[in-house]
């Protein structure tokens, strides 16, 4: 038997995808919880221009910080919740395994060179909006 001293560090990727044009987003955080969401939320909202009058349609899972009545929604933006235990209706979902690509069979020395690693590649991606669309515009 060995004493371990587990200790984590934690990086969170939200992404944002307009299947259609195949655009996306993409916010680091080290948490996931309300408070952060309200913050990805809000810069959401101003990156996409959404107002009164320009209104953006968001499809979300029932995770906890999206449907906390803590949450304060902006203007111009409507949060459409998918059923239960339905990730295949999600096409963000389709997103992961582009972002997780580069981590494969990787350590890494502390966060901040993980986070580097992951932003780079959701650059990568964010350049790749013909190959987005075709993982995420599909006919549901």
């Amino acid at each position: 038997m060995a004493r371990v001293n587990h200790r984590f560090d934690w990086l969170y990727v939200y992404g944002f995808v307009h299947p259609h044009s195949g655009k996306t987003m993409w916010y680091l955080l080290p948490a996931v919880n309300t408070p952060a969401m309200q913050t990805v939320l809000d810069s959401f909202a101003v990156a996409t221009g959404a107002e009164p009058d320009k209104h953006v349609v968001l499809v979300l899972d029932n995770a906890g910080w999206h449907t906390s009545r803590e949450l304060v929604v902006p203007d111009g933006i409507t949060l459409l919740f998918l059923p239960p235990y339905s990730p295949e209706l999600q096409p963000a979902e389709r997103l992961w395994d582009g972002v997780d690509a580069p981590l494969s069979n990787r350590t890494f020395g502390d966060l901040d060179e993980l986070q580097g690693v992951v932003d780079a590649q959701c650059v990568r991606l964010m350049a790749q909006e013909m190959r987005i669309r075709g993982l995420t515009h599909f006919h549901w």
